[in-house]
């Protein structure tokens, strides 16, 4: 491993984002009042299972591993393109648990998505609904503003967090055409304000994403000051603005080989049989050509194997489960 590296890929969390240099100067933030990273144990507390199993079991490559790594030293977002089953949602939560960076704050993106969607939500009906239930007109006062405000997840991820926060964007692709451009200008200043705090001018405290704790937001305006791990996924649907490009490290994933599948599924399983070798053959002669994606091929070895059938109903099942698998001529076999 390069010894300039602070994420490794090889999953033990460790502390070794506090290694990280000081910002290049034309991407340092000064963003205050600091705020403390997430306790130790919101990791497994906020997290589901299944994607704690993910950033445990994701087996990076080396590329993925040096770009992570310019993305955190350079404060620029990565870009991660490839096909379906290729990881790179997982990859946001591996880099979050090795590094210690707290529960991924995840934005997935529609064709209704807006930059206001992912920055925070100001609910007005709610607070006239309030008032209204104590039979007062609406309070003009700023917490009773904050009180109907919530923080979206990449609102959360540019406070001033004293350690950077994983932000996954999954799917930008989907998105409005102008959102890539909205989220550069946020994402290249490292700064947004909040219009109906702003009138006040004074600090308000404002729930954050995926939790019901406060923060304290000064005079409408946030500024981050470690700049967050943000990983924008897409799966290359369409082309996205050079000047958003330009401003990304790009990472482009690839569909995994014969080494790196097995150890994909023994990180998942554990040792493969002779059975999954060959299994494992046929998947990629298949996937190869994009009918196929990793995530089929762990669901069959999963379920072939805890079934207990013998082995023609195992193979029948495989087949029913990855379409196409059956041999043909040019498979060799």
């Amino acid at each position: 491993m390069p010894q300039w590296s602070v994420y490794t890929g090889a999953s033990a969390p460790h502390d070794g984002i506090d290694r990280l240099p000081a910002p290049p100067p034309w991407r340092a933030f000064d963003g205050g009042p600091v705020l403390p990273p997430p306790a130790e144990d919101a990791d497994t507390a906020a997290v589901s299972p299944d994607r704690l199993h993910r950033a445990h079991t994701y087996r990076p490559t080396p590329e993925s591993v040096d770009l992570v790594n310019a993305a955190l030293y350079l404060r620029r977002p990565l870009l991660v393109t490839g096909p379906p089953g290729t990881g790179k949602s997982s990859l946001a939560y591996a880099v979050a648990r090795e590094l210690r960076l707290g529960p991924v704050l995840r934005w997935n993106v529609t064709s209704r998505s807006t930059l206001a969607d992912g920055l925070y939500r100001y609910d007005p009906l709610s607070r006239l609904y309030a008032a209204r239930g104590e039979r007062r007109p609406p309070a003009e006062g700023v917490a009773d503003v904050a009180d109907h405000l919530r923080l979206g997840p990449l609102g959360t991820a540019l406070l001033p967090h004293e350690r950077p926060r994983a932000l996954l964007v999954d799917e930008i692709d989907k998105g409005d055409l102008d959102l890539p451009n909205d989220l550069l200008n946020v994402l290249e200043e490292g700064q947004y304000e909040i219009p109906e705090l702003l009138r006040a001018g004074t600090e308000a405290r404002v729930r954050a994403d995926g939790t019901d704790e406060t923060v304290p937001v000064a005079a409408g305006r946030v500024r981050c000051r470690a700049f967050p791990f943000v990983v924008l996924t897409s799966n290359g649907e369409r082309e996205f603005p050079p000047a958003f490009l330009r401003r990304c490290v790009r990472l482009r994933l690839r569909r995994p080989g014969r080494d790196q599948l097995a150890a994909i599924v023994d990180a998942h399983l554990g040792e493969t049989d002779g059975y999954a070798e060959e299994l494992i053959g046929r998947f990629l002669r298949r996937a190869d050509a994009g009918e196929l994606a990793t995530d089929q091929l762990l669901n069959a070895l999963y379920l072939t194997g805890a079934a207990g059938l013998d082995a023609a109903s195992r193979e029948e099942l495989a087949q029913q489960l990855l379409p196409g698998l059956g041999a043909r001529p040019d498979d060799g076999g």
